[in-house]
């Protein structure tokens, strides 16, 4: 039987990196991985992703996979033998869980940075803007114990990597997500009872710091 070569390249910290963790830990798929320096980023990144120049890429027998939920959903695909299905089989339903994912992806990142770069007003918007979408995201829960019913599924791994955020927003923004969301709150205490996503998390205490870190970088 042929190795298969199945390659990671991610940056610590990334929340999408953190997906693609998750996804091949749930699938139980060994992989390399090759961290990438985002501050002095190297030839092998414009290489295998020439077109952002950003991580996480997966690269699988020399063909590279790039965007988070799009390397997700080829994980999905390519070893559909293992574990559960992410997507579901229901074409309605896979696009509802296909639009909550993207969702997460365009709303969510871009309006936490306002807490943690901004100040005053600009601050406060970005606390209101995080609230609505988390809200919005824990009224599709309901009472299902995760996004894909009972087992880990595509808007799972797509919102949990954030969870390791919550505390960084919160000592920022001064606030608690648990009291304003907290459906949503037991829901990733319980995702991270699992063991691909306990082994892919990134300690909340790291991002904070490396959070005040970057802000001192990008005011210098």
């Amino acid at each position: 039987m042929v190795q298969e070569e199945l390659i990671l390249v991610n940056f610590w910290s990334s929340p999408f990196g953190c997906r693609v963790k998750i996804a091949l830990e749930e699938k139980g798929i060994p992989y390399e991985y090759k961290e990438e320096d985002l501050f002095n980023k190297s030839p092998l990144l414009s290489t295998i992703n020439p077109v952002y120049n950003k991580v996480p890429v997966l690269v699988h027998n020399g063909k590279s996979v790039c965007e988070s939920l799009n390397i997700v959903e080829y994980i999905d695909e390519v070893w559909s033998d293992r574990s559960t299905s992410f997507l579901p089989s229901d074409p309605y339903e896979r696009s509802q869980a296909r639009f909550w994912a993207d969702f997460i992806d365009k709303e969510l990142y871009e309006a936490s940075k306002k807490i943690y770069r901004c100040k005053g007003e600009e601050q406060e918007s970005g606390k209101k803007d995080v609230l609505r979408i988390l809200k919005l995201v824990e009224g599709e829960l309901g009472n299902k114990p995760f996004f894909g019913g009972d087992n880990l599924g595509f808007v799972d791994i797509s919102l949990i990597p954030f969870y390791s955020r919550f505390y960084t927003w919160e000592t920022f923004g001064k606030f608690s997500i648990e009291e304003e969301c907290p459906i949503l709150v037991s829901w990733a205490k319980r995702c991270s009872e699992k063991e691909s996503v306990a082994k892919s998390l990134v300690d909340p205490i790291k991002i904070y710091d490396f959070i005040l870190y970057l802000n001192n970088y990008l005011t210098k």
